[in-house]
């Protein structure tokens, strides 16, 4: 691809004009409209958009999307556990909860999507507000508490949809796991297991969640003993999709090496790093326009911007310890093509975006796409594989 191609395909596109003019004044500062009612306005037209997307008109406008949004290029396309990822970059866990616009994540350029996190009880959540903007930080400050209208009803959700086939969608479909809050930490191998087996047969692969800061005692589940005897667990149940363990950025380095250790042992399909983090970044002292109190006083887990270095050092311990032999997920303050480069080069197969793709818009997935490809270009590489765990730098120039 020459520069000048380049140029033209990182322009502004319709819809990112059109999301920088409506919503971009209203993630512009902490206050105004309330952060998780506009995520759920979002989901309720992307839950028509996903059931009706068959529909003449809907399907137009889809296929317009993903003409604008997508970046097809057997060089970023990679098999990995089984799974073909037209791309490495996905949405995050923790927006599509519920699984409500499965159908349509790839129109958005996404080369995968994880839908969760599900229990296997249904649960409200914690008390609201529970959704916090740091605008300034192009951060966010959540407890949601695993709110979500539990497997069975999840599962519902998804057969409504009529979705291809395992294998046969046009974006990879995780499901993220989490342990329902009733539920004693001594039996979460089982709740856990209740979930995967009614939902694995709609799983391209499975996410274990131990590492959300919003559910009580969860975290003890990072457990080098804990997490052995729930992977043995779930891994008994007949079709279970390949398993990844989702880690917290908070981990003591010899806890963090156990995991790897631990994954590889047990074959794990893979280690996705990050999840929202406790500790509050250098930001204890900025306060919350809407309570009063600082991050050091509020509850929930931090992400976006500030995460991005303790994300990438997890990362790139996970790489050291585990070899490059098991797939490694990159999450936590990526937010430009260059932060998606960086986590590659340090040993991640795939990206995840969420709170960046908030901030950033549609046009963010592109942007990342182009970005790998220019790289990509700038370094002679012939596929994205030859650049995971590389440790090559970002190339403004060729």
């Amino acid at each position: 691809m020459g520069m000048a191609d380049a140029d033209r395909e990182m322009a502004p596109t319709g819809t990112g004009a059109l999301y920088r003019r409506f919503v971009g004044p209203l993630l512009s500062s902490d206050e105004g409209s309330d952060a998780e009612q506009l995520s759920t306005l979002s989901l309720a037209a992307l839950a028509q958009a996903s059931l009706r997307r068959g529909w003449p008109g809907v399907s137009t406008v889809l296929a317009g999307l993903a003409r604008e949004l997508q970046r097809p290029d057997a060089r970023l396309e990679q098999t990995l556990f089984g799974c073909r990822f037209s791309n490495p970059v996905g949405l995050a866990a923790g927006f599509d909860k519920n699984a409500v616009a499965a159908g349509i994540w790839h129109c958005f350029g996404f080369g995968f999507a994880e839908l969760g996190t599900v229990t296997w009880h249904a649960q409200s959540g914690n008390p609201r507000p529970r959704l916090f903007r740091l605008a300034a930080e192009r951060a966010a400050l959540n407890r949601m508490g695993f709110n979500n209208i539990g497997a069975e009803a999840v599962l519902r959700t998804l057969e409504r949809q009529r979705l291809p086939a395992p294998g046969r969608r046009p974006a990879v479909l995780g499901i993220n796991l989490g342990k329902s809050k009733r539920t004693p930490l001594e039996l979460a191998p089982d709740d856990y297991a209740s979930s995967l087996d009614l939902l694995a047969p709609l799983a391209d692969y499975a996410v274990i969640n131990v590492s959300s800061p919003n559910t009580p005692g969860l975290r003890d589940l990072q457990q080098e003993s804990q997490l052995r005897r729930l992977v043995e667990r779930l891994r008994r149940l007949p079709g279970c999709p390949p398993l990844l363990v989702k880690i917290a950025p908070d981990l003591e380095d010899d806890a963090i090496d156990a995991i790897a250790r631990m994954a590889y042992e047990e074959g794990l399909a893979g280690v996705i790093a990050v999840n929202t983090s406790l500790n509050r970044l250098g930001l204890e002292q900025r306060r919350l326009a809407s309570s009063g109190l600082t991050l050091a006083e509020e509850a929930g887990g931090l992400s976006g911007a500030p995460l991005r270095a303790r994300a990438l050092e997890v990362l790139r311990r996970l790489r050291a310890i585990a070899g490059p032999a098991l797939p490694l997920v990159g999450v936590g303050g990526i937010d430009s093509a260059q932060a998606a480069w960086e986590r590659i080069a340090a040993g991640a197969s795939l990206v995840q975006v969420y709170t960046g793709w908030i901030y950033e818009g549609p046009e963010l997935v592109p942007a990342i796409l182009d970005g790998l490809r220019l790289q990509l270009d700038r370094h002679g590489l012939a596929h994205i594989g030859a650049a995971v765990g590389s440790g090559l730098p970002w190339k403004e120039t060729a």
